[in-house]
């Protein structure tokens, strides 16, 4: 293994990691000293990192032992051949990882208890569909005082990336230009971690933008405040609510934008595409400030080439007002084929 290949995470970065883990593994002993090793669904409340458990049972036999309670993301597999035509040896997983230390409480007080077990039906079934779990509500009594719920404080959090900060510069275009041809389905996110994580990196060409402004390939639940606040005026959506909008952008097949030096979401584009004959794109927008300056073309390159929509034979969007500069890329009036279009508004 290469010196120097893991880098330290942020506190706050390995604690998210270790919440929105949908499972996390523990380690520890039982009352009998035997080791345990166990997987379980978790929460993090309060700077704590919480469990239910049987009453009995070896995750409640290690009730006030030392534990050690980890998680892990895989972001993706590099192949030998990216660095090297003919040795195995370069072959390499990019990956992050969190562990808290501490030791393992028991929890008896009922509020606390039921505050635990509503957060996890919060995590594990976020479409709601039942009554919200309270200590002194009977459907919920019985059960609250029956099931064990273990905590252990978040006093000691460490994480580790593995994103390739060992490699050099030439090194790491290959991987960013590796994973954006491979196109699996984490690989457009595998691309914005490896350059965040090394930002001195040099920005590929597919990632070319104006000054000021840095592409991203793959926006998510933490860009989609910002999002819906740049779509939410724009005439296209002007009677669909932000709930909506929301939910459009997180399902979508494609989701690219851009920041600003500051940080500040400044472009967005989505599509949805069934990766091989056909792709609607939809919701291209970029902020005031920065039109007419080339970011629009940047991002709808982007767009374009995104593994979910390069391999579809035909890309649709629609437009009331942007047509030469769609025609700029290729794209033309439609021309019907035989037979009629049919559409369901509802």
């Amino acid at each position: 293994m290469r010196k120097q290949e893991f880098f330290g995470m942020a506190r706050e970065e390995a604690v998210a990691l270790l919440a929105a883990a949908p499972v996390v593994r523990l380690a520890s002993v039982g009352e009998r000293g035997q080791p345990v090793l166990r997987s379980l669904h978790a929460v993090v409340l309060d700077h704590w990192l919480y469990f239910h458990a049987a009453p009995v049972g070896e995750k409640s036999e290690a009730v006030g032992n030392e534990a050690v309670i980890a998680a892990d993301e895989t972001i993706a597999t590099i192949p030998s051949h990216v660095f090297d035509p003919e040795r195995a040896c370069p072959a390499t997983t990019y990956y992050l990882s969190a562990q808290a230390h501490g030791t393992l409480h028991a929890v008896d007080e009922p509020g606390l208890k039921a505050r635990v077990l509503q957060a996890l039906m919060e995590k594990h079934q976020p479409e709601g569909g039942y009554a919200p779990i309270t200590a002194d509500d009977p459907r919920y009594r019985g059960a609250v005082k029956g099931i064990a719920v273990v905590g252990m404080p978040l006093t000691q959090v460490d994480g580790k990336a593995k994103l390739g900060q060992n490699r050099g510069a030439d090194d790491l275009g290959k991987v960013l230009r590796f994973l954006w041809a491979r196109g699996e389905p984490g690989d457009p996110r595998a691309v914005d971690l490896v350059r965040a994580a090394n930002p001195s990196v040099p920005t590929p060409e597919f990632l070319q933008a104006p000054a000021g402004a840095r592409l991203r390939c793959a926006m998510g639940p933490r860009d989609l405040a910002e999002a819906v606040e740049l779509l939410a005026g724009q005439y296209w959506n002007v009677d669909v609510p932000r709930d909506r909008i929301a939910r459009a952008q997180v399902s979508s097949s494609a989701w690219v934008g851009a920041r600003d030096e500051a940080g500040a979401l400044i472009a967005s584009g989505r599509g949805i595409a069934d990766g091989a004959r056909c792709a609607f794109l939809l919701d291209i927008v970029v902020a005031e400030a920065w039109r007419g300056r080339g970011l629009g073309k940047a991002l709808l390159k982007l767009l374009l080439d995104h593994p979910q929509v390069r391999g579809c034979r035909r890309v649709l969007l629609r437009t009331r007002d942007a047509q030469s500069f769609y025609k700029a890329y290729g794209f033309r009036e439609r021309v019907e084929l035989p037979g009629t279009e049919m559409v369901l508004n509802r």
